[in-house]
């Protein structure tokens, strides 16, 4: 018989895994990118337009680690800025043409890993990801981000 771990017992083993799942996934990823440029990258495409202090706030950063950030972002062409109309002290910042590309081919690569991985399991297990995967969401919605 199966015993049900304690919340705090899974969330340890979920802690681990989870952590694990991702480095490997910026493993095969092969972006030149650190995970915090990454992490802007992600959330100016999924948010933006967005000033520097928005960027700042949904990354739950700094202003000055968010300036580095957008500066190596900035050099390596993947970010545009513009004035911001409502705000002349600021600026809006959107994901470039070659930063949209990069994305696109990091997720390509995370996918066919992920995807690989998957084909060696069973219809049960991959059935059980599934539904574990909807759980995940569920909770982070729930939970906010």
């Amino acid at each position: 018989m199966r015993t049900i771990p304690t919340s705090s017992d899974l969330a340890s083993r979920l802690r681990v895994d989870i952590a694990r799942v991702a480095r490997r996934l910026r493993q095969e990823a092969g972006a030149p990118l650190s995970p915090s440029q990454t992490a802007a990258l992600v959330t100016i495409e999924r948010h933006g337009p967005l000033t520097p202090s928005e960027l700042a706030t949904r990354e739950r950063v700094q202003r000055p680690t968010v300036t580095r950030v957008l500066g190596r972002l900035e050099e390596a062409g993947l970010i545009l800025r513009a004035g911001d109309p409502s705000d002349r002290r600021s600026c809006l910042l959107t994901v470039s043409p070659e930063g949209s590309d990069l994305l696109a081919a990091v997720r390509t690569r995370k996918d066919a890993y992920l995807a690989r991985r998957l084909e060696s399991l069973d219809a049960d297990d991959r059935a059980t990801l599934d539904r574990a995967a909807a759980i995940l969401e569920r909770m982070l919605e729930e939970g906010g981000e």
